[in-house]
């Protein structure tokens, strides 16, 4: 076992930036209003049973389509580029559909564990020890929970103007990250030079 605390910290900041659940509040508020109930433990249960199952055997269904790690390190690295841009500069480059039933659809899966969830889960596998990422996506998963459970006070206490600037933070945390995951899978040392 490799129990890494910077590993945990560091994987959780990118997962807990991806998932984006804070910035999904004005969303979740809305499904809320059409639905009328959002189901906070099956919500999270759901995207977590989704997100285990692929850091689990992700790599061997890659495996069948002759991807490895390391490619789909750099592919994850790039949706992670365009999503911190989608933060920071507020606009949208990916679709994101409503519709369906409220707690699973679109919430637990695409919001929650939705492709950026998932290649960033595999991209992370190419970088750090498994039980560390697991350790950091259980204690996101806690974290989806509170906010799915409290999310009328969480926009009372932020606001729009502290919702947005939580955006901006973790696009920017996005994009370093991004550009990091990007270099270390292809060889590209910066400070050795190109």
């Amino acid at each position: 076992m490799h129990l890494n605390l910077t590993e945990i910290v560091a994987t959780f900041m990118v997962l807990f930036a991806i998932i984006d659940i804070l910035g999904s509040i004005p969303i979740i508020l809305d499904i809320k209003n059409r639905t009328g109930a959002i189901r906070p433990l099956q919500t999270t249960v759901v995207a977590y049973a989704i997100m285990l199952l692929f850091l689990f055997i992700g790599e061997p269904l890659l495996g069948l389509f002759g991807v490895d790690i390391s490619s789909f390190a750099i592919a994850g690295s790039i949706i992670l580029l365009l999503m911190g841009l989608e933060m920071v500069l507020g606009i949208q480059l990916f679709k994101h559909e409503t519709g369906g039933s409220g707690a699973i659809v679109p919430i637990a899966f695409p919001l929650i564990a939705g492709a950026g969830s998932i290649t960033t889960l595999l991209s992370l596998r190419a970088e750090y020890h498994e039980i560390n990422i697991l350790v950091a996506l259980s204690i996101n998963m806690i974290i989806v929970y509170l906010v799915l459970r409290l999310t009328t006070l969480f926009e009372r206490i932020l606001g729009p103007n502290g919702l947005h600037i939580l955006r901006k933070f973790f696009g920017i945390i996005l994009l370093a990250i991004a550009i990091r995951l990007f270099l270390s899978n292809t060889g590209i040392n910066l400070t050795k030079g190109l």
